[in-house]
């Protein structure tokens, strides 16, 4: 992989804005995506330890190392440029707290944001990003 990937859950509309988010502000092409539900993803997932059926997190995959709760998110912030690099300044507060954080909203992303009834699907313009 020459592109940083992030594994995400298509299911989740919480996690399907934020790659929507990625698609539209991520103007240089860094990130190529890949949801846990497919074949791309869930093989990045069981790579990494992480039960593709009941994932806790998404990843943020480059190379050989996948980063994971808030720091994949700052990954992100970091690959998407300005003004969203400047965001990463909440790694101030301490990995314990943030990352707390991160999995409670995560394991309670369907009740808090709502889960689709079927896979967010990428425009034809976004597909080539898409693995």
């Amino acid at each position: 992989m020459t592109h940083p990937v992030i594994v995400f859950d298509a299911m989740c509309v919480l996690c399907s804005a934020n790659a929507q988010f990625v698609l539209r502000h991520d103007r240089l092409g860094h990130f190529r995506l890949a949801s846990m539900q497919s074949e791309a993803g869930a093989a990045l997932y069981r790579r990494f330890g992480i039960d593709p059926a009941d994932p806790d997190t998404l990843i943020v995959v480059d190379g050989e190392r996948a980063l994971r709760d808030s720091n994949a998110v700052f990954a992100i912030w970091r690959g998407l440029g300005w003004p969203w690099r400047m965001l990463v300044i909440a790694a101030v507060v301490p990995r314990v707290v943030r990352d707390s954080v991160y999995r409670w909203v995560a394991r309670n992303r369907y009740r808090l944001f709502g889960q689709r009834e079927t896979c967010w699907m990428p425009t034809p313009a976004q597909r080539e990003r898409i693995l």
